[in-house]
């Protein structure tokens, strides 16, 4: 819920954020982590759980209502965690069988040492304890108006019986041996009943303490958790469970308390704008109102203050939550990045916060014109503030661009290389964290995510990322000259290697993606016009396009170039792990995974299997890239080496792996002639040329075969069935595109785009006859190829059907299949052949395992020679 409220602080209070009731030494932690509504408030609204304090001088703090529940990302961090140590417990019941078995035997043999005596009187203390205690704490907790934690907890403790339910009927009906084994025994009194796998009331007791936030209640928590060992422990020793069974349990309540905290929201706590007003009392001003300021990155929430007596000042609050934000895209890049390249992030609230005190100490000492911060102070338990002195003024982004003078950017850097002679790095010079004061003044702001004793690299992705950030706003060449009249051509020039964007923040990579698309429609939307009125050629416009798709990063590389010719050009190893070798072992694990569970030796049926006709099935297999480098040289005017064609196109079986076949294929090919030193546009045009010249003979071929077959059947029905098939599928798929408004908008914006530079390359190609021969025989070779490789398949399981009718059966069912976007068309294209050559006529125990063996052949067998082809060509720099 958003809005506007005025919430009022007293002048002279001075009590914590707790119970107004007590005093400052009397302060729960858990009512300060949860402090409750004072009553007199009540006609404001507060949501449950936030503190009011009395009124006297009111001070009025206009800021957004914080939201009732906030969704944690440590939460789900920790439904995460859970989750995992649940997959891991169950691998280690399942393969680790000897361990649990020896640690079984070791417990059962101890346990007859403890008294009898000791373990009854344990058992009645636990049993008993185990519900009194959560049921005291639900009661003290009400008392205290904190009812929302108490039905957190109790919907935590339903779904947690409800998942060890499921988790007991899975392991006693459909689990391995091994896992049942090591999760229930029989029980010591002789009965025939396995003992449950998780315990029905230890789980949602522990879900509910979990979910009710016991971590700030310490006296609470250890007699909670001291009752839930005992409990397991006489559970334990008494024969009635398992270790594993009790690890299990534990790690059940504990993954649903967080899963129900991040799905319904816990109540937030986080310090609101009267939390402020006393916290900046405690540290010595006299705040007279305030009122929420933009964001500063990383989601700290920023405070305007006025005061009575002083200068106005600027207030940025850190807490917990905000230091949880983010944290999967920070693990992310700490994976990807070097150490350089990545700010290591806090560990704790008292580590930021003597961070972000020291830099701006340290930057204040420098000289650089930045806030001067002026005092520090906790806010609570999960909270601290940093008060600056204002500076007025716009933020970078919120200036027009007329007004961004060269004065102002020059007083921008000569802070930047102050820093950086004192090795200090800001790392966050985004548009954002550069404020300008007036017409030639600058002031760094945001220095929170800066480093001290910084290093060479660290120092010069902050003038990477500064140049970027001035060139996106105006141009690379003022962003450069300015640079270099503040910084020098050597410091300029060393920032060379740096300008890639996966050193640069996240915000502008985002703006550098849409600079260039924008950019690119542009060019291509004038290029249309200017043809089409006959202002350019079609060479013209494509030389247009082709500089107006140049990336910005390239266009200040040249700038800085000009001004330093010895520039070093080689770019820095800022990665640890590239995103195409994460891609590849993902992909080589995932094609061993499918191989595994799609194809089964009993579909195949190998023993019956003839070996002459799948011999003649591979040999049709390995044809088919050769049409198909035929069917790509034919559209490229270009000389390109066969050979290097011919293993791209292998390379391509290695990429259906990771992206549906038809997209995977377009953008290699794309790529490869690219490498082969053709332009962009031209290269796209080529691979459109193909493209639709493959869809012509698509249409024909099916068109031809079915003639064929239809003439064949002699009236048969049965044979004639996949004419049938081929009609109804070319007539649905037109239908489909037709009516559905967005489908129909893309294939007439691809096929437009297609079409500007497809027509012109066609023209090129009509000059030399043999190149439009070689593409249109590789195209015709490549369908009959496949289509031989299919009925070879259906030969070799003893299947007839004359070769027409499996044509068309191919091109229709392939097609179908093929539409659906999965890696390669896994799954709809088995369905869609295995189902067409039935519904030909064909039994299904040939159709089968004829359908396996053809996708054997085709799709799983090159993958290997794929991925070879693929990481031979990239070292050799064809890919």
């Amino acid at each position: 819920m958003t809005g506007t409220a005025d919430v009022d602080a007293d002048e002279g209070s001075q009590a914590p954020l707790g119970d107004p009731s007590e005093g400052p030494d009397q302060v729960d932690p858990a009512d300060a982590e949860h402090p409750e509504p004072h009553e007199e408030a009540e006609h404001q609204g507060p949501h449950e759980g936030e503190y009011v304090p009395p009124t006297g001088d009111d001070l009025a703090v206009d800021e957004p209502l914080l939201a009732a529940r906030a969704h944690r990302p440590s939460d789900l961090i920790r439904l995460l965690a859970g989750l995992l140590g649940i997959i891991a417990l169950f691998l280690v019941a399942r393969f680790a069988v000897s361990t649990t078995s020896g640690l079984e035997n070791d417990i059962s043999t101890n346990a007859h040492r403890i008294p009898g005596v000791l373990s009854t009187v344990a058992a009645l203390v636990s049993s008993v304890a185990v519900l009194a205690v959560p049921l005291a704490f639900a009661v003290e907790r009400l008392i205290k108006r904190d009812g929302l934690r108490v039905a957190d907890g109790v919907l935590a403790s339903v779904l947690a019986y409800g998942v060890s339910l499921g988790v007991d009927w899975w392991v006693a009906a459909g689990a391995p041996s091994a896992i049942r084994e090591a999760l229930t025994q029989l029980p010591p009194d002789g009965g025939q009943t396995l003992t449950d796998p998780v315990h029905g009331y230890l789980a949602p007791v522990i879900a509910y303490m979990t979910a009710v936030g016991m971590s700030s209640r310490p006296r609470w928590r250890v007699a909670l958790w001291v009752v839930v060992i005992l409990s397991g422990m006489t559970e334990l020793v008494s024969g009635y469970t398992t270790l594993l069974s009790l690890i299990l349990t534990v790690l059940i309540g504990w993954s649903v308390a967080y899963g129900t905290l991040y799905a319904i929201g816990s109540p937030n706590i986080r310090p609101t704008g009267n939390h402020l007003m006393i916290g900046l009392r405690k540290v010595g001003f006299s705040p007279a109102g305030a009122h929420r300021a933009p964001d500063a990155p990383g989601g700290t929430r920023r405070y305007y203050v006025e005061q009575q007596d002083g200068p106005p000042l600027d207030v940025h609050i850190i807490d917990r939550e905000q230091q949880a934000s983010g944290f999967f895209y920070r693990a992310w890049r700490r994976l990807r990045l070097r150490s350089v390249a990545v700010r290591r992030s806090p560990q704790s609230l008292r580590q930021a916060l003597e961070q972000e005190a020291l830099i701006a100490y340290a930057a204040a000492a420098s000289g650089a014109r930045a806030p001067q911060l002026v005092a520090t102070s906790e806010l609570g338990p999960d909270a601290a503030i940093l008060v600056y002195e204002q500076v007025p003024g716009r933020t970078l982004d919120e200036l027009p661009e007329e007004e961004i003078t060269d004065q102002v950017m020059a007083s921008l850097w000569e802070s930047v290389g102050r820093l950086h002679e004192r090795r200090i790095a800001h790392r966050r010079l985004t548009g954002e964290s550069l404020l300008v004061v007036d017409d030639v003044t600058g002031c760094l702001v945001n220095l929170s995510g800066g480093d001290i004793a910084a290093g060479d690299l660290t120092l010069r992705i902050d003038i990477a990322q500064l140049l970027t950030t001035f060139a996106l706003r105006i141009g690379p060449e003022r962003a450069v000259a300015t640079a270099n009249a503040v910084l020098g051509a050597d410091r300029v020039a060393a920032s060379l290697p740096l300008l890639q964007p996966v050193g640069l923040s996240r915000q502008t990579r985002i703006d550098l993606s849409r600079l260039g698309k924008e950019r690119k429609a542009a060019a291509q939307a004038l290029a249309l016009e200017q043809v089409a009125s006959g202002e350019r050629t079609q060479q013209q416009a494509e030389e247009d396009i082709a500089t107006a798709g140049e990336d910005l990063l390239s266009r200040i590389r040249g700038q800085i170039l000009q001004i330093a010719p010895e520039a070093p050009l080689e770019p820095a190893k800022l990665e640890r792990l590239r995103p195409k070798a994460l891609i590849m072992v993902i992909a080589l694990a995932f094609a061993a995974y499918l191989a595994l569970t799609t194809i089964k030796p009993a579909q195949l049926r190998l023993s019956h299997m003839n070996w002459a006709w799948a011999a003649a099935a591979l040999a049709a297999a390995a044809l088919t890239y050769i049409a198909a480098s035929m069917s790509l040289t034919g559209f490229v005017p270009e000389r390109l080496p066969f050979r290097r064609t011919v293993a791209a196109q292998v390379a391509g079986s290695f990429v259906k792996l990771v992206a549906p076949a038809a997209i995977g294929g377009i953008a290699l090919n794309t790529r490869y002639l690219q490498k082969a030193g053709i332009r962009s546009g031209q290269a796209v045009a080529s691979v459109g040329a193909s493209q639709l010249a493959g869809l012509a003979g698509h249409l024909l071929l099916l068109f031809g075969f079915g003639l064929i077959t239809g003439s064949q059947t002699s009236g048969d029905l049965g044979a004639s069935r996949a004419v049938i098939i081929g009609v109804l599928t070319a007539a649905v798929m037109a239908l489909v595109v037709a009516a559905v408004g967005p489908l129909r908008r893309f294939v007439v914006t691809r096929v437009r785009s297609l079409f500007f530079g497809v027509v012109p390359r066609m023209l090129d190609l009509m000059q030399t006859p043999r190149k439009l021969v070689t593409g249109f025989g590789g195209i015709i070779l490549l369908t009959l190829s496949f289509t031989a490789c299919l009925d070879a398949s259906i030969q070799a399981f003893g299947g007839s059907m004359s070769f027409s009718a499996v044509a068309v059966v191919f091109l229709t069912a392939n097609a179908a299949g093929s539409a659906i976007p999965t890696p390669g068309g896994i799954g709809p294209v088995e369905l869609a052949l295995v189902g067409a050559l039935t519904f030909s006529g064909l039994p299904p125990t040939v159709a089968t395992p004829a359908v396996f063996l053809y996708r054997a052949l085709t799709f799983w067998l090159p993958v290997i020679p794929g991925w070879i082809s693929y990481n031979m060509l990239q070292r050799r720099g064809a890919l």
